[in-house]
């Protein structure tokens, strides 16, 4: 517990004003800038009980509204193929008991689009339930090495906020004397609690089955590739592909929205970017957000975004203006006409930090 205690003071140090940036940012903490569950949506929807499931083309759906990622589904006329299991094992059992709303079907494989928690975090009951879990082969080295239950973007996102949501939410009912509005933080808190608690039961399960570049898969009178494109939000991530339908699942290399850049390949993501641009595509369905059809514009406006972000960076850097601060100044408004949560200044804190060591491991570079 103590060796828990330092690594939430220190977090805590690093991220103060943190909050201010997301805010900045739309308050899309993993990128998002999306519609909203109760908004309505182009495609034909059906809900389940967590998971709402839009029809994108026949047999393809991204299901939305549950923990973690949103996650496309691919139904051939024998198995199913989904992208990503979620943050913790009761949101991938929400899941594959809601997908039968939408299909009887038994899902034979579930891809991890990166290793980030909120995309693998659901694997055990995969595994559990003899549902193969695919992933780049770079995926299941990091969930066999990294201790990815104490580091970013987990330790920020699920530990240090949800511990400071629920003792902020203790303070406020302790302090509220409006009786309804203390019944409504009572309801808030109790669903932190589980939220929080959710968490215990997870187990690290890394992909039982692993690619290095391509990997085909027929789900019955459909094709589906899984491509690594090259590096670039992590070292492993992968483009789930229908050719036929010219539909892909993108994960986070792509959002709808600027993505975490906590682990990101600076050098290298406007190249893979540059692949999928180039891929025969009509539609993306990203790891955060809404599906979207201004498929190389909006690529083109990341790229963008991603080199402007790096140079204002390593600018500020220059000066001697320390990441904090930093983090506060960067102005990415020329985006704002597809991102816009870059409509005020100031990007997520984390991964400027990460473009300082990025750009420090540059300079050092065979010294």
């Amino acid at each position: 517990m103590r060796k828990v205690h330092a690594i939430v003071v220190i977090l805590a140090i690093a991220i103060a004003g943190w909050a201010s940036h997301l805010v900045a940012q739309g308050g899309q903490g993993r990128g998002g800038g999306g519609r909203g569950a109760a908004e309505p949506s182009p495609y034909p929807v059906t809900q389940g009980k967590t998971y709402r499931f839009e029809k994108i083309a026949e047999n393809v759906y991204y299901a939305t509204g549950g923990n973690g990622g949103n996650v496309p589904v691919f139904i051939g006329n024998r198995d199913v193929i989904v992208m990503d299991t979620g943050t913790t094992p009761l949101a991938a059992r929400q899941f594959l008991d809601d997908i039968k709303v939408v299909t009887d079907k038994p899902v034979r494989y579930a891809v991890n689009s990166h290793y980030h928690y909120d995309h693998t975090d659901g694997n055990q009951v995969y595994r559990e339930r003899n549902i193969d879990v695919i992933g780049h082969e770079f995926i299941k080295y990091a969930m066999s090495n990294y201790d990815i239950l104490h580091r970013e973007p987990y330790m920020t996102s699920q530990f240090v906020n949800g511990t400071n949501r629920i003792e902020n939410l203790k303070k406020q009912i302790a302090e509220e004397k409006d009786a309804q509005k203390k019944t409504t933080l009572e309801g808030q808190l109790a669903t932190a609690q589980k939220n929080f608690d959710d968490l215990k039961e997870i187990k690290i399960t890394p992909p039982n089955v692993t690619y290095t570049d391509k990997k085909v898969i027929d789900l019955g009178g459909r094709e589906v590739q899984l491509l690594f494109l090259g590096r670039g939000h992590t070292n492993g991530d992968t483009v789930m592909y229908l050719p036929a339908e010219k539909i892909a699942a993108t994960g986070d290399l792509m959002e709808y929205g600027p993505a975490y850049m906590g682990d990101g390949q600076f050098a290298e993501w406007d190249v893979t970017l540059e692949n999928l641009k180039k891929m025969d595509i009509t539609t993306i369905l990203p790891g955060h957000g809404i599906p979207f059809k201004d498929v190389k514009p909006r690529i083109t406006a990341f790229q963008g975004y991603l080199k402007d972000v790096v140079k204002q960076t390593a600018e500020l850097r220059k000066q001697g203006v320390v990441a904090t601060d930093a983090a506060q100044k960067i102005d990415l408004s020329a985006y704002k006409e597809f991102f816009q949560q870059t409509a005020r200044p100031g990007v997520e804190l984390r991964g400027v930090r990460h473009i300082y060591e990025y750009l420090y491991d540059q300079e050092h570079r065979g010294k």
